[in-house]
């Protein structure tokens, strides 16, 4: 397996994977022509032709047959073209001595704190190919090309997650909050957003405080949780250094995790090394591997031997990076001692 820059011949294979998401995925449209534009500007991008605000780094995990089995991406900074919405969870204290009354109620803010940070987005991995070291591959790689151009991207990266809904994609937290000012459907104002029409938000989103204790029961409980789907990769975004900070989405209040760009861990632990091609031998782990490279970039992951400045890695390793011996690489441990491999 192996990530790359998305290109236009890809374009079929993204729409199908498009479909296949659900609600909730909204920088992922069903939309070709959306979707198409979407992939002609991270061609720009990874070209050096955008400027941060507007950049759209975007990989394609493809197998060895070249078949695109998943997408995930990188924001450059999000909030600099249009506004950029989050609730941020706070409390509002009501108190009376005279009654003997003392109340914490947790309150959403409408703000544009996050703003001009980058963003991991648009992650989606084909159900066939959830097994292995897939999905670290795919989210990861995302790291290890930030750690090798660091002068792209913010000094914050951000990542809002998959709030709850059910299969027929209804969200508890819009059906109490949303529908009473948008009055539509939840997965078309995710698609709305998508498509990038984003002035709505602006228009109709109440811009005063809401106490959550005029929202639901199953509203309530859903705020700052993660769909059952995105539950793995909240996991493995945490071992890497991310954490909630009391941001939710405005539309379903998935959480929105965040981490100072130095501090991710592959980020943080990678290093440029020479390339040694061979027999990793028994006591390889598995590391992920980046060939240094920007518009013509590829990343996979693969059992590997770390040894005096050098990574020994197979010969099909070898092939897929398109690199040889004497080469250099970026890598990393794939996964952080406490996270399971």
């Amino acid at each position: 397996m192996i990530v790359r820059p998305v290109r236009n011949s890809d374009l079929p294979a993204l729409i199908e994977l498009a479909r296949s998401t659900g609600a909730g995925l909204t920088t992922l449209p069903a939309n070709e022509e959306r979707l198409a534009h979407r992939v002609g500007w991270a061609e720009k991008t990874f070209r050096g032709e955008a400027g941060r605000g507007d950049a759209d780094y975007l990989f394609v995990l493809e197998d060895d047959d070249e078949k695109v089995v998943g997408i995930s991406a990188v924001a450059g900074a999000v909030g600099l073209r249009e506004p950029w919405y989050n609730y941020r969870v706070g409390l509002t204290v009501s108190a009376s001595q005279e009654l003997n009354i003392y109340r914490e109620i947790p309150t959403l803010f409408l703000a544009n704190d996050l703003t001009g940070n980058s963003e991991l987005c648009s992650l989606f991995l084909h159900a066939d190919y959830r097994n292995g070291l897939n999905g670290r591959l795919l989210s990861k790689a995302r790291m290890l090309f930030i750690a090798e151009f660091p002068d792209l991207f913010g000094k914050k990266i951000i990542a809002e997650m998959r709030g709850i809904s059910d299969e027929q994609g209804h969200s508890p937290f819009w059906e109490s909050l949303g529908r009473h000012f948008f009055k539509m459907e939840f997965s078309q104002a995710d698609y709305l957003t998508g498509v990038g029409n984003r002035a709505f938000i602006a228009e109709l989103m109440p811009k005063f405080p809401l106490y959550s204790c005029f929202l639901s029961e199953a509203a309530r409980e859903v705020i700052g949780r993660v769909h059952v789907s995105t539950e793995p990769a909240l996991t493995m975004l945490k071992a890497e250094g991310f954490s909630y900070q009391g941001y939710v989405d405005i539309f379903d209040a998935g959480p929105a995790i965040e981490c100072e760009t130095s501090k991710i861990r592959a980020v943080r632990d990678s290093q440029a090394l020479v390339l040694a091609v061979g027999t990793p031998g028994d006591d390889a782990t598995p590391f992920l591997i980046h060939n240094r490279k920007r518009e013509d970039c590829r990343v996979t992951a693969a059992p590997a031997r770390f040894a005096a400045g050098t990574l020994v890695v197979d010969p099909q390793t070898a092939r897929r990076l398109r690199l040889s011996a004497g080469d250099q690489v970026r890598a990393v441990p794939l996964s952080p001692a406490r996270e399971s491999i």
